[in-house]
């Protein structure tokens, strides 16, 4: 395929996620579609098909930035509406108790803030966390984490992360990942209208100790780091 075919199929797909509300997937697709229609128009001879080209990738520059421009509005914008505080060595406190009821099946989109992806134990996190949201967010169609990269073994990362987007895919979830070494803060944005911020983002459990000891698996019973939840709802949460 193409170039230029490539950016029409990637931009078609985000207009129909901008008409049908998936907002953070069409923040992606256009992006991809605008990068891949840019590589096509630089090669292209032809003076006067070069300026269309770049008048449509104005257009889709401008949709792209009013959808970030609306996802930035929806994490500023909002209340809280449940505040938790975590003490040092805490227990009862797994993703489930903390905001598992926000994650409902209205839920389509989920982006994931979280800097630290690296150690075994940030990669099972994550796995708990899309277990989470595969079994309560039932309509889930997007998922975009946004992490540093491993400065140490990249390589590794990619490859766990690429186990992760394969095994999403095949539930027919999109997994898009996107590194920003800058990266502090920790949220987790849902499409429902909530917005959950975690001080130590999903890192807030101690290892179990001793190893095998109850707590290994189900986190409920696992101590935890001192830490405060708050979760926010925008004005646009569904009742």
């Amino acid at each position: 395929m193409t170039a230029a075919l490539q950016a029409k199929e990637l931009l078609i797909r985000a207009v129909e996620c901008d008409q049908n509300g998936r907002i953070l997937e069409a923040q992606t697709l256009y992006q991809d579609g605008i990068a891949q229609l840019m590589s096509f128009v630089s090669s292209e001879p032809d003076e006067q098909k070069r300026k269309g080209f770049l008048t449509r990738i104005k257009e889709y520059m401008d949709r792209a930035d009013a959808i970030k421009a609306r996802v930035n509005g929806k994490l500023m914008l909002g209340e809280v509406v449940t505040h938790i505080s975590i003490e040092e060595n805490d227990t009862g406190y797994d993703y489930v108790q903390v905001f598992g009821k926000y994650m409902t099946n209205q839920t389509v989109e989920i982006l994931l803030e979280e800097p630290y992806m690296t150690q075994n134990y940030q990669y099972q996190n994550l796995i708990r966390f899309l277990e989470l949201a595969v079994t309560n967010c039932t309509q889930l169609k997007y998922f975009r984490l946004i992490t540093k990269k491993d400065a140490v073994n990249h390589d590794q990362q990619k490859s766990n992360m690429g186990q992760i987007k394969a095994d999403l895919e095949r539930r027919h979830i999109a997994f898009y990942i996107k590194y920003e070494d800058t990266l502090h803060d920790r949220k987790i944005f849902l499409s429902n209208g909530y917005i959950i911020k975690i001080g130590r983002g999903l890192h807030f459990y101690k290892a179990s100790n001793p190893m095998y000891s109850i707590g290994l698996t189900n986190y409920r019973y696992r101590k935890c780091l001192q830490t405060d939840v708050d979760i926010w709802r925008t004005s646009s949460t569904a009742n």
